[in-house]
């Protein structure tokens, strides 16, 4: 399985509609790869908070007609990173956007975990309030499935599974344990990560992958938009905590293979899952 990480630059001085079109493009070249990854709200940017509202789009809106369009031009699974959605009542999110190969919507995720704490995101956007998977059927792959939401495995069809989250939910192993459950393989996580704390980005990208063993698709963004310098960094690591492929501050995109079979052969030769104590006491 052939994955390209797309990190895109967010430059204050391009706009939202010619920065659409210049990564439609992008996707359009990938036609090598069966997964396509891009970051989180990379139309409007993580922080730039006071034109999220100015911003927000529909489920069916320019990006999503956009990437759609270009996922079926090079017939690749397309995680399109998030956008701000206007959803029902008005109401925004930080929607994730998964389509086929032939370029119909195939999984939405909500982020879950909002950043800020008590400004940005955490008080402009609403909550998700589920974890989701999304079966990615490549040609050559076989494996366990799960339904969009957290919950026991369906049972063996074609197909990886893929656990979706956003950004600051990296930082959250709880919402990860679900999505093992669910019978997630490997994670697909955009990102608008800020240079301050690139050092983080990367360890909680690695702890992510071993303690699930599985494959950890991190893709960032780069450039400074709303005075915030980013992360970039863009990393693969593989079910045993290696970095397979790693980018620098700037745009870039990485091309990596990926062994489907390397998730059951890991978690056999070295069963910690198996070994989780659920429900421990709490201490008093």
């Amino acid at each position: 399985m052939r994955a390209a990480l797309l990190q895109i630059a967010v430059r204050p001085d391009e706009p939202v509609a010619e920065r659409r079109t210049r990564v439609a493009g992008l996707v359009r070249a990938q036609h090598t790869a069966d997964l396509v990854l891009l970051p989180e709200l990379w139309t409007v940017g993580a922080f730039a908070f006071d034109t999220f509202r100015e911003q927000a789009e529909p489920l069916d809106g320019p990006t999503a007609r956009a990437m759609g369009e270009a996922a079926a031009a090079a017939r690749v699974w397309l995680h399109a990173g998030s956008i701000i959605e206007r959803g029902p009542g008005d109401t925004l999110y930080n929607t994730s956007l998964v389509f086929a190969p032939d370029g119909t919507p195939h999984r939405t995720y909500r982020k879950i975990h909002r950043f800020g704490f008590d400004r940005g995101e955490a008080t402009l956007l609403a909550r998700g309030d589920e974890t989701v998977t999304a079966v990615l059927d490549v040609p050559g792959t076989a494996g366990p499935t799960a339904g969009p939401t957290a919950g026991p495995t369906a049972g063996p069809t074609a197909g990886l599974t893929a656990g979706l989250a956003t950004c600051y939910d990296l930082r959250f192993p709880e919402q990860f344990r679900l999505l093992v459950d669910a019978g997630a393989e490997l994670f697909l996580v955009p990102a608008g990560w800020p240079a301050a704390r690139r050092a983080h980005w990367s360890l909680l990208a690695r702890a992510r992958a071993v303690e699930s063993q599985a494959y950890v698709l991190a893709c960032g963004t780069a450039g400074t938009h709303a005075g915030v310098e980013q992360a970039g960094h863009s990393v693969v690591v593989d079910p045993w905590g290696e970095v397979l492929a790693e980018a620098g501050p700037g745009e870039e995109t990485l091309v990596v293979d990926l062994d489907p079979t390397l998730v059951a052969k890991t978690r056999a030769e070295f069963p910690a899952l198996r070994d989780r104590v659920l429900g421990v006491p709490a201490p008093r």
